[in-house]
């Protein structure tokens, strides 16, 4: 069934058109990917299908009834509302269903006769409207949403007016979430997540029953949760069947067969041109009218040739020239022992870190885990409360931050740049050309410039100095997936060390040759990529089940059975016991093929049923032998 339909829809800011030409149908269940680069109106599109904005032209159609959730910007609630109160506002009709049902039942304990019965029925309809409304799961639901976005008692009895940015839209998050609406929009919903709670978010929007369209410029997201990418791009909408993966592949494909096209009908068009200077030729030459009118016909088909558009192949990249530093110690920055509070809040607890020459460092954990405090010891910005930290001979530290601020703002992009250095006008613009700053592009002030533009600009005056550790905090965070790729590619021409935050799990796998996670106010490393990371966390999940498991089995009975019933007993635990093991290793072998087949909606599908009906008849061997060993 269609959920929402947008056809040749068009809007205008001013006189500036941003888009001309959005076209697409979402079905009830699908998970879709709206995606572009940075300007091109994916917001915009947002708005409009929620009834914020109206289009200038074209139609947009939503299934009769269908409730739109979409967070557009942090609501206004009254000072005294705490975490929970926002929340709850989510359940505002069945609170008021409930407050009804409340009051009929107070009456009904005065009425008899037909007054009772009139009462009642009407009671019990209403609490079919109420159970139809989700009445009685309001506790479930809230349970749910707080577990999965980590909203713990004392965040939820926070005055919501005291949350940042950040923390708010969560919380609004959660609201809409609750709400559980049949068109779910959600505007780059990963950006203030740790990795649990992205991961947590995933999985629900997976099982999500209504139809969800996310922006995002979250790769590893849009591969693990989105059926279909929708693309912005010069105006108009491209569609493709499949995740993010298959997008990439399938675009390339669409750009090269496009390309061939141009150069076919290229070819034709210079025959036909050709042809008709020759016809006229020989027609002025011999005075020959019927080569005239030959030669007009072919004019007239060659105009009448819709033209196929020439392909950008190569879209602009960044060119990073990195200053030739001195190379640092082979020993850049080391942690002994270190431990760090605020106030009676413990963060870090005896941590101990050794960042090596040219190591490629990810440093990840949840919100409020640390990261931050470990990146401003390293910058002096913070002392440890005890433990030692050592910068190895030679480090030459550059910082590119979460969140970009320039001294002065007023300046414009070119004298930002210049500012403390003694470097031509000319030879500026050359450098700033190569991050994408071209032309009048240079004169802009910084302050109307977007996050990803000021990190680029960051990033361009940050190589201009001898640096020889690259330290970033959520680099990409800012920046559309063009522009991460483009930071990927620059960042592995670096010959430095680089160590970097982020939640970025594309990133990470392509940069990253360490990571090191903060658990328990402590760093625990692995030593390769994120798949590798994950594969451990596994292994060390499925080894704590295993020794659990072993810890029951070897449980001592404390009460003496007779021996032909114990006998009897331990045969069927053995029993029992090879097949869960051997249940165990399916649902292993399953979750294996379910990360090899990503781009395989269809697959996938088959493999979750597959798995599920082997962990339902798991769960039940389970119950047998612990019953057994009870």
């Amino acid at each position: 069934m269609i959920e929402l339909a947008l056809k040749e829809v068009e809007k205008y800011f001013g006189g500036n058109r941003i888009f001309n030409n959005i076209t697409f149908e979402a079905q009830c269940g699908e998970r879709i990917g709206l995606i572009g680069r940075n300007g091109t109106g994916k917001t915009t599109v947002f708005k409009i299908i929620a009834g914020i904005e109206k289009q200038d032209k074209g139609s947009i159609t939503i299934r009769k009834n269908s409730v739109v959730g979409y967070l557009d910007q942090i609501p206004n609630f009254p000072k005294q509302f705490k975490v929970m109160d926002v929340l709850k506002t989510a359940f505002e009709i069945q609170y008021e269903i409930n407050k009804q049902l409340k009051t009929l039942e107070i009456e009904m304990a005065t009425l008899d006769g037909e007054e009772l019965e009139h009462t009642l029925k009407k009671y019990s309809q209403l609490n079919e409207v109420y159970e139809a409304e989700g009445g009685y799961e309001i506790e479930e639901k809230l349970s749910k949403i707080c577990t999965g976005l980590k909203f713990n008692e004392d965040f939820l009895n926070r005055d919501f007016v005291s949350l940042s940015g950040g923390e708010k839209t969560i919380v609004v998050l959660g609201k809409i979430l609750l709400q559980n609406p049949d068109v779910l929009l959600l505007d780059e919903p990963s950006n203030h997540l740790d990795m649990t709670s992205i991961e947590w978010l995933e999985g629900y929007l997976k099982a999500y029953k209504g139809m969800v369209i996310v922006i995002s410029h979250d790769r590893y997201f849009l591969d693990r949760v989105v059926t279909k990418i929708v693309e912005i791009e010069d105006g108009e909408t491209s569609i493709y069947d499949g995740n993010y993966s298959y997008y990439v592949k399938e675009k390339q494909r669409r750009v090269f067969e496009q390309f061939e096209a141009y150069k076919d009908q290229q070819k034709k068009i210079k025959a036909m041109e050709k042809a008709i200077k020759q016809l006229r030729e020989w027609a002025v030459q011999g005075d020959n009218e019927k080569f005239f009118k030959r030669a007009a016909n072919m004019q007239k088909r060659l105009d009448k040739i819709q033209k196929i558009d020439k392909p950008i192949l190569n879209q602009p990249k960044i060119q990073l020239d990195f200053i030739e530093a001195d190379r640092s110690g082979k020993d850049v920055v080391s942690f002994k022992g270190i431990g760090k509070s605020f106030g009676y809040k413990k963060i870090l607890e005896n941590v101990s870190l050794d960042v090596k020459y040219k190591g490629r460092i990810a440093l990840i954990g949840d919100n409020g885990s640390g990261k931050s405090t470990i990146v401003k010891m390293i910058l002096e910005e913070f002392k440890p409360d005890y433990g030692e930290i050592k910068l190895g001979a030679n480090t030459k530290i550059g910082y590119l931050p979460q969140n970009v601020i320039f001294n002065n703002e007023d300046l414009t992009v070119l004298e930002t740049f210049r500012e403390g250095m003694t470097i031509s006008e000319g030879s500026a613009r050359g450098i700033l050309a190569k991050f994408l700053f071209y032309g009048e592009s240079v004169f802009k002030k910084v302050k109307g410039l977007s996050g990803g533009e000021k990190s680029r600009l960051k990033l361009c005056k940050l190589i201009q100095n001898d640096i020889n550790l690259l330290i970033l905090d959520e680099p990409t965070n800012h920046l559309d997936i063009d522009s991460r790729e483009m930071l990927e590619e620059a960042l592995m021409e670096f010959k430095g060390t680089i160590f970097f935050i982020s939640h970025d799990r594309f990133l990470i796998n392509k940069i990253a040759e360490m990571i090191c996670e903060i658990e328990d106010k402590k760093i625990i490393n692995y030593y390769g990529d994120y798949e590798y990371y994950k594969e451990k966390k596994k292994e060390i999940k499925r080894s704590n089940t295993e020794v659990s498991s072993k810890n029951k089995i070897n449980k001592p009975q404390n009460i003496e059975k007779p021996k032909n019933i114990v006998s009897n007993k331990l045969k069927e635990a053995e029993r029992l016991e090879k097949i869960i093991e051997e249940l165990e290793r399916k649902v292993e072998n399953i979750d294996n093929e379910i990360n090899n087949n990503g781009s395989d909606y269809d697959k996938l599908v088959e493999l979750d049923k597959e798995r599920a009906r082997i962990q339902e008849e798991l769960d039940i061997m389970l119950k047998k032998w612990i019953e057994l060993n009870d």
